[in-house]
């Protein structure tokens, strides 16, 4: 693993530098809806938008390490996400790989140029991340699918033009079997919205109720009831890089954490010491960690399972730096108000993208190589 950059990286990421340092504000800030479609756009027209995509996608073809790099410099200036991340990061790289020639052309340059936003539904009540556990029905109608059931945590759902959705069209076979994903229209008849209020009072997330919806029989990716190896593929490129992103990000709350420490004089305390020695070593075995799963993925060119190791560790070590950070606040973080809500935040961290209890599975038997618990 060479942690240096190579001639080529070094000169995207210093041209990368200069384009960031030029158009993100100076201090860090709430981006409304609007301002974040024109990031979007500005990604695009400045080639930053598909880095990884084959050119014959619309997107520039460049290593892993490129997106990586991306990821990394975007985080650390503060800039916000694509508001098309999931279209970009999971949906078009599973219709490259799974999709039709024709749903390519029709989705693939929206999601590039932010025109076309996506939203993922795979989590449903009592199933959570547990996608064999999928009840949400598609029933064959004359030309397609009739969806029937409910989809919950599905970020930028109440923006989205569509939906990559799980759904059983066999339940007469295993779990993993039987399973169809779709391509569904947010705005078709039977589709309802609705935004779920979370702890801190955010609503990031939203219940998708399906009554009766109607999908085409083009609208399925890959075979029917082949879902679930789709899926797997969707889920392999959503923890492609997410592990550098959240690494990145959690070194600038690491960084914000210090300052509170020495702002209120808590630097002498040997146990806060303790604690901040042990999060900066934590947060630098999972830097390290990134690294390593970047060069696995370099050598297969598939992101592979140590990327749940990431996702797992980043969560669980989120929530002690947020956890510390009001600790030693006391009652001013109730007034401070950045801490308070981002500890309230952080409580979701082993919960979304992937319980800790499904991750840890992973990390067991595809990492560890153990037996399957069920």
């Amino acid at each position: 693993m060479d942690l240096h950059d190579a001639p080529d990286e070094a000169a995207f990421r210093a041209g990368l530098r200069d384009w960031l340092r030029e158009r993100l504000p100076a201090e860090p800030r709430q981006w409304s809806g609007d301002e974040l479609r024109q990031w979007s756009r500005d990604l695009h027209r400045a080639g930053y938008a598909g880095l990884t995509w084959p050119a014959a996608h619309g997107g520039r073809g460049l290593p892993a390490g490129h997106q990586a790099i991306f990821a990394e410099e975007s985080a650390l200036a503060g800039a916000p996400d694509h508001l098309n991340v999931i279209g970009m990061n999971m949906v078009g790289p599973t219709l490259i790989s799974r999709g039709s020639t024709a749903q390519q052309a029709r989705y693939l340059p929206g999601i590039l140029s932010g025109e076309i936003l996506f939203c993922q539904g795979f989590s449903e009540p009592d199933a959570g991340s547990d996608l064999a556990a999928v009840r949400t029905r598609a029933v064959r109608v004359d030309g397609g699918y009739e969806l029937h059931g409910e989809k919950v945590w599905s970020s930028y759902a109440h923006l989205a033009d569509h939906c990559l959705l799980l759904a059983r069209t066999d339940p007469t076979g295993s779990k993993h079997q039987g399973l169809t994903c779709f391509l569904l229209d947010m705005r078709a008849p039977g589709v309802a919205v609705s935004p779920l209020r979370q702890l801190n009072g955010d609503s990031d997330f939203n219940q998708i109720v399906l009554t009766g919806a109607r999908v085409r029989d083009e609208d399925v990716v890959g075979e029917p009831g082949q879902g679930w190896s789709v899926a797997l593929s969707t889920l392999a490129h959503e923890r492609g890089t997410f592990g550098i992103t959240l690494t990145a990000r959690l070194t600038v709350q690491f960084a914000r954490l210090l300052r509170t420490v020495r702002q209120y004089g808590a630097q002498h305390d040997p146990l806060v010491r303790r604690e901040v020695a042990e999060l900066h070593t934590r947060l630098q075995g999972l830097r390290y960690t990134g690294y390593r799963s970047l060069a696995a993925q370099r050598r297969s060119g598939e992101p592979g399972p140590e990327s749940s190791l990431l996702k797992l560790e980043w969560s669980l070590v989120h929530q002690r730096v947020c956890a510390l950070a009001v600790r030693v606040q006391g009652g001013d973080a109730v007034l401070d108000g950045y801490w308070q809500h981002q500890r309230l935040r952080s409580r979701a961290n082993t919960i979304e993208g992937g319980t800790s209890e499904i991750l840890r599975g992973i990390v067991a038997e595809r990492v560890l190589g153990l037996p399957r618990s069920r």
